[in-house]
């Protein structure tokens, strides 16, 4: 059996300002993301991990390398490439209510018809090819486990949410059924079967979080 826990990056400038950052853009972490990091490896801290894996993007990784700091065990920490967040072309930095107007349609899509989701107009990345990019990450880790191992990935909000869906046998078009993925938010999954199979143990968990949410914390 092996357990992934995946983990959204600590809440950011934009997004406490409602802008998309997507894969190439970032913003730091807030100072009060560092509490609520911390609130997650106070959670998390009983339980035994063999690596940390995280995106390459600053509020990612930094999210990443906080949590190793305060969990038990000095945890390696692999950078991936292919944990990046959806490329989202010509919408990274634009605030929502920019891109409602500009683009309504790919915001549209994107947000709630994900099999609609047509990206040529932004020069953004698919749902397909985020999934092909993403989902060999965890084929990789759930292949090299020896035995019941445990793991955390850190990254975005709504590449987690397609890609855990997807590896959870969702069909693209219901991807957002149980909506988005809150910030320094962990989503827990397994599988007994070598990664044939996925079950889903928690979904967009923060009962341990000393802040309560709003909506500028979930996407």
């Amino acid at each position: 059996m092996t357990k992934l826990f995946f983990v959204r990056h600590g809440k950011t400038k934009w997004n406490l300002e409602g802008r998309y950052q997507g894969a190439n853009g970032d913003s730091p972490l807030l100072a009060e993301s560092y509490t609520e990091i911390a609130d997650l490896a106070n959670f998390l801290r009983p339980l035994s991990f063999q690596r940390i894996y995280s995106s390459p993007l600053n509020r990612a990784k930094k999210t990443a390398l906080a949590l190793d700091a305060r969990l038990p065990g000095n945890i390696p920490v692999v950078i991936d490439e292919r944990l990046r967040e959806f490329n989202l072309g010509k919408m990274e930095g634009m605030k929502f209510t920019e891109v409602a107007q500009r683009y309504p349609k790919e915001l549209y899509t994107f947000r709630h018809a994900p099999a609609e989701y047509d990206p040529t107009a932004i020069n953004g990345e698919s749902f397909s090819q985020l999934i092909t990019r993403m989902r060999p990450v965890i084929t990789e880790i759930v292949a090299q486990d020896t035995g019941s191992g445990q793991y955390i990935i850190v990254s975005h909000g709504a590449a987690l949410t397609a890609l855990i869906q997807t590896m959870l046998g969702t069909p693209l078009a219901d991807l957002r059924k149980q909506g988005g993925l809150s910030n320094t938010n962990v989503t827990t999954i397994e599988t007994v079967d070598g990664g044939v199979t996925y079950q889903l143990l928690k979904w967009n968990d923060t009962h341990f979080l000393s802040k309560p949410l709003d909506e500028t914390d979930t996407i």
